[in-house]
């Protein structure tokens, strides 16, 4: 993944002139420049390299001096068939959380799940069926900035990614800083409505016609993280609440397992709040 600050000519010329040089053979690519002027250019490339585990940190060395500093470009370049290290974090409902443990378990999602924290010890049992290690740290809110500690701990070197599986705690600015990796949430709600709690109760009230999910990265501000996915569903006047749980449910599972499967591909790429997806 490449990110230009400016738009210019020759960009992808010299990028794909140095994957040719090195030997590579480009299988997939796509690219986006925004509309303001002048535009910031984003670039995602998949290609073949015989010994790319080996020459990795050599390749990257010499695309930042080659490519990326002559063109001002910020760039990744990452190994696709290694799978991200995964935790998951978790209160007390189920749904998301053993929706990605099954399709973890069967090879639907690029990532390996190395954890499954939570507050509550109410899953340990569902999660050790799946042979992952449940590690349960109470959080109350005198607690809280130790259960955090623990947390980080815990973590520490140890993944690539963080996801919300409904836990229903919120993340200190201090635990963003400090744990290494990006966090996902999924929110119960399309994003930016119904921002908060009890987001289906205030939906029928409201006698909305469609309810939704939103996942999104999580930063300082709750809820207002650049969104990676959304979806929603229809429903009428005759859903009670419990009807909207059982949906919105459902809506959820797809919405955060696509998301955690767009970001393991490394086809998502930050734009302010906003974000690109390739």
């Amino acid at each position: 993944m490449v990110r230009a600050s400016t738009d210019r000519p020759g960009i992808v010329g010299r990028i794909g002139q140095f994957l040719s040089n090195s030997g590579a053979n480009i299988t997939a690519l796509d690219q986006y420049s925004t509309e303001d002027t002048p535009g910031v250019f984003f670039r995602r490339t998949e290609f073949s390299l015989p010994g790319l585990p080996e020459r990795l940190p050599e390749l990257v060395e010499r695309f930042d001096a080659e490519v990326a500093k002559p063109v001002d470009l910020t760039f990744q370049l990452v190994e696709a068939a290694r799978r991200k290290k995964t935790a998951i974090m978790v209160s007390r409902y189920d749904h998301c959380l053993m929706d990605l443990l099954w399709r973890a378990r069967r090879e639907e999602l690029d990532i390996d799940i190395e954890m499954v924290i939570s507050n509550h010890p109410d899953l340990a049992d569902a999660v050790a069926e799946f042979g992952i290690p449940f590690i349960h740290i109470p959080v109350t809110k005198d607690t809280k900035a130790d259960a955090e500690r623990q947390q980080l701990d815990v973590l520490a070197g140890k993944v690539d990614l963080v996801v919300l599986a409904r836990y229903m705690q919120i993340i200190s600015d201090d635990f963003l800083s400090a744990v290494g990796c990006p966090l996902i949430n999924i929110h119960h709600s399309f994003l930016p409505a119904f921002i908060g709690a009890n987001p289906y109760h205030r939906a029928k009230q409201r006698g909305v016609k469609l309810i939704g999910a939103t996942a999104h990265y999580v930063t300082a501000d709750l809820d207002e993280g650049p969104i990676i996915d959304q979806d929603v569903v229809r429903v009428t006047h005759q859903d009670d609440t419990a009807g909207l749980i059982r949906r919105g449910a459902d809506v959820e599972r797809q919405v955060l397992t696509r998301a955690v499967q767009l970001h393991s591909e490394d086809r998502v790429a930050r734009h302010g709040n906003s974000t690109i997806i390739f």
